[in-house]
């Protein structure tokens, strides 16, 4: 599961002064527990009206817009500095190396 590899690396983000947390379209009580089960140190936000899951194209039309597994990295600027999608999503290690990049 790709939370537990983002907490297995989670100081490659802090140490590149980074945070990371999760959004999903879940209820707040089920990522709580969620985050609980799986001894996340990262938030895990909730968007149960999927507002901002949308406004970063995070949905699959074809399911009913079921949200997909996206890894964001975002600049202090606000500018998107990495997508990973589907494998890559879950992966880390592009979403550690643009954060290394920033300034």
């Amino acid at each position: 599961m790709e939370m537990n590899r983002y907490q297995a690396g989670i100081s490659d983000f802090t140490d590149s002064d980074s945070i990371v947390f999760g959004i999903s379209a879940d209820k707040l009580e089920d990522n709580k527990k969620f985050a609980a089960d799986l001894g996340l140190d990262f938030a895990l936000l909730s968007d149960v009206d999927a507002k901002v899951i949308n406004q970063y194209g995070g949905t699959m039309e074809q399911y009913a817009g079921l949200a997909k597994r996206v890894t964001y990295v975002v600049g202090k600027d606000g500018r998107i500095a990495y997508i990973g999608e589907g494998g890559d999503a879950m992966d880390p290690a592009g979403a550690k190396a643009a954060c290394q990049g920033l300034e």
